[in-house]
């Protein structure tokens, strides 16, 4: 089953109802689904000995679009994997309140923005206390929005390697037990500090729109160590290429409702009826804002620190491994024999007017 075939059904209803009032991100991401792998966006032309042809329509490359983002994920995760240190790795949430996720969601650019910068600073500040490592930490951000069952829940997820390079880049300091980094409670008080400091000198007219007693409640930071960090760099990656929902979830959808498949916490799987609708806006509401990254890097991580990365390469007499590049895919094979087939030329994309969205 196709989340285009449910957005062909609810789409237009939607649209209609909701008008102006949606995003211009959101009706990007629908117009690309919808168009996606088919003759709007053209394609190539393939044939087999048998005589066979075929057509290979090209992709959308949206990142909201379940059929699409396996390619870069792969990517992605086999030049992480060039950074993994020879260290202990933890795991690291932020989570916020849920009276801030209305808030949240009405200015999502400068919230989900501060919700990265400030996680990670949060963590630098007790890193480089001399009670716990003094020393400076290579960080690797990562914003989520949902939930299993597609509601909205905005958190950060950080890996960092357990240990840092010192001010003076003279020493490594690795973390005295691999399965403590620093105090959650600090951290969450700390995070939600500089969350606060931030909003209210810089997003004044946002900060006046948070509930007073936010500030005063205690927010949850979850602290985990991760063995060497390949697993956890898995479940990020996972996530950074993905939307919300993958289309193998869809188990069933007609006009009064869609039901999807999703895993709890310990495995078990439930299944949600919702109306048209309401699944548009629980699927529509975590694509992101127009050119915003959604994995970022900090202290020794971040671009501008390769000299960093070079002395602690040397101080810890360690060599990352080899990246090698994925095999180019081979020939689609013919339905009907089985054999390679071989490529006829290009299908131009569709022209304009001509019924493709």
């Amino acid at each position: 089953m196709r989340l285009a075939e449910i957005l062909l059904a609810h789409w237009p209803a939607y649209q209609a109802k909701f008008g102006r009032l949606i995003p211009p991100e959101q009706r990007a991401a629908v117009r690309a689904i919808l168009r996606c792998r088919t003759p709007a966006l053209g394609g190539q032309r393939y044939a087999c000995a048998c005589g066979r042809k075929e057509f290979a329509y090209h992709s959308c490359n949206h990142r909201a679009c379940p059929r699409c983002g396996q390619d870069d994920a792969a990517a992605w995760l086999a030049q992480q994997r060039t950074r993994l240190l020879p260290v202990p790795y933890f795991l690291v949430t932020f989570t916020v309140p849920e009276q801030l996720r209305a808030p949240i969601r009405a200015a999502m650019k400068p919230w989900y923005g501060a919700l990265l910068k400030e996680s990670a600073g949060a963590l630098q500040d007790l890193a480089a206390d001399p009670k716990h490592l003094a020393a400076e930490l290579g960080i690797t951000a990562m914003l989520q929005t949902w939930t299993r069952d597609l509601r909205y829940h905005p958190h950060v997820h950080l890996l960092v390697p357990g240990g840092g390079l010192t001010a003076q880049r003279l020493r490594w300091v690795r973390v005295p037990n691999g399965e403590f980094l620093v105090p959650q409670v600090k951290l969450a008080a700390r995070f939600k500090g500089r969350l606060k400091a931030w909003f209210k000198q810089r997003e004044p007219d946002l900060f006046h729109q948070v509930p007073a007693q936010v500030w005063w409640r205690k927010w949850v930071v979850d602290v985990q160590p991760v063995g060497g960090g390949e697993a956890a760099l898995k479940y990020l990656a996972n996530y950074l290429c993905q939307p919300a929902l993958r289309e193998p979830q869809l188990e069933a959808w007609a006009e009064t409702g869609v039901t999807f498949r999703y895993r709890d916490n310990h495995g078990a799987v439930h299944r949600a009826t919702v109306s048209g609708e309401e699944f548009l806006r629980r699927f529509l509401q975590h694509v992101l804002p127009k050119g915003f990254q959604r994995v970022r890097h900090y202290g020794w991580r971040g671009a501008a620190a390769k000299d960093k990365w070079a002395r602690i390469l040397a101080l810890l007499d360690w060599r990352p491994p080899v990246l090698v590049p994925p095999a180019p895919l081979p020939p689609p094979t013919c339905p009907c024999c089985r054999q390679p087939m071989f490529r006829l030329g290009t299908l131009p994309r569709a022209p304009t007017g001509c019924g493709w969205r």
